[in-house]
């Protein structure tokens, strides 16, 4: 299901009501915890960490994360100690299915280990 917004604020309105809130968790932990220089060009946006509303599920895109195995492999080791769920992740994003059990701990972690510069 694509969301058609020019805005992060359009999207974030334009989202299943139930799940808006997540996503603007998100969005804020990303913004918060993100390095500055995220940017390469401040008017282009740079695929590295993104969320979006598919399906029945939220995607946390780790471009990023995913293409340093340091980086991945320690997520992918911590993520069991911080949830009873189990992990599902492809290639390059987390599928979050259940909206109460987001670790947005984690993932303010993970904006941490990796800077923009890595992946420029």
């Amino acid at each position: 299901m694509r969301i058609p917004a020019s805005s992060v604020s359009e999207y974030i309105f334009k989202v299943l009501e139930y799940r808006r809130d997540s996503i603007e968790k998100i969005v804020e932990i990303l913004r918060n915890n993100i390095p500055d220089g995220y940017h390469c060009k401040p008017s282009e946006p740079l695929s590295f960490i993104s969320v979006g509303d598919q399906k029945k599920i939220i995607r946390f895109y780790l471009l990023g994360v995913c293409a340093m195995p340091g980086i991945c492999d320690w997520f992918v080791t911590e993520y069991p100690e911080h949830s009873k769920f189990k992990l599902i992740i492809g290639t390059s994003c987390l599928r979050l299915k259940r909206m109460i059990d987001i670790l947005y701990n984690l993932i303010v972690e993970l904006g941490k280990k990796i800077i923009p510069q890595q992946w420029i």
